[in-house]
């Protein structure tokens, strides 16, 4: 991986693909790292396009921070740092769940540097269950993942992965296991983030939101209707997917964002 020094932290990113195609930005879940969209990843290289994935300050490879610096706000503006550090120029952002969060927020506050933007798992409201997850999230700082490890996986994957794809879900459930206190300060972040619909008033940038049918987190119409409703957008829902769209369902996903990638071109002319 490589290293961007932006906004005060330090993001490892890794960028693929030719220079000179047309960039894709991967901004990846609260307990994941940029490898969630690893299929994505490798996929769209072959197809020409650039690829950049990142890991959030504080997650991943990439610098601790504090609590006071992980709220969504910063994060996005780590985002477009990351982007004008690059000098991708306008860029297809997708981002699951946190990577959401941002994407929505850079749709609203820097139009200039997105062709598109999708969000899945996501949403642009208030966390409506922070009285259940703010708990959590306490646990986490104190004791650690492991005793509420259950709990968690069942937030961020559909009962089809949890019952049918032991492998997927091993793979993520025993990364997360290896996850230190430290990732509570980065879900605060997540659970006390402010809405943004009203921002998203009059948007002028091409959103899809993608929603799994089995979100525990936030499903539809949240994770779906909502945002469309918000943007001005497209919504759709995928079957056998929970809260993790892109792990659950990388092959369906990849074909709406092909889809989307090629409308957004189409409408901004």
């Amino acid at each position: 991986m490589r290293s961007a020094a932006v906004n005060n932290t330090e993001l490892a990113y890794v960028d693929e693909g030719p220079r000179d195609g047309t960039p894709i930005v991967f901004s990846h879940s609260l307990f994941f790292d940029h490898t969630m969209f690893e299929i994505h990843m490798e996929l769209f290289a072959r197809e020409g396009f650039r690829v950049v994935a990142y890991d959030h300050r504080n997650q991943g490879a990439s610098a601790p921070a504090t609590r006071e610096s992980l709220g969504m706000d910063t994060l996005t503006e780590d985002a477009a740092a990351l982007i004008e550090h690059l000098q991708l120029g306008r860029c297809h952002f997708v981002g699951n769940s946190m990577g959401g969060f941002v994407a929505l927020r850079l749709a609203a506050r820097r139009p200039d540097l997105l062709l598109s933007v999708t969000a899945l798992g996501s949403s642009a409201e208030e966390e409506y269950q922070l009285a259940e997850f703010a708990p959590l999230a306490d646990h986490v700082s104190v004791h650690g993942i492991g005793q509420i490890l259950d709990t968690v996986m069942y937030i961020m994957f559909g009962d089809t992965s949890l019952s049918l794809r032991p492998e997927l879900c091993s793979r993520w459930r025993d990364f997360m296991a290896s996850l230190g206190p430290s990732i509570a300060e980065s879900a605060h972040g997540v659970i006390h983030r402010t809405r943004i619909i009203e921002e998203l008033h009059d948007c002028q940038v091409p959103v899809l939101a993608i929603a799994g049918n089995e979100d525990h987190a936030y499903p539809q119409p949240i994770s779906g209707v909502h945002i469309a409703a918000a943007t001005g957008g497209a919504e759709t829902t995928v079957e056998g997917a929970g809260h993790s769209v892109a792990v659950e369902q990388p092959d369906i996903v990849a074909e709406y964002l092909r889809q989307h990638f090629v409308r957004s071109i189409k409408s901004l002319g």
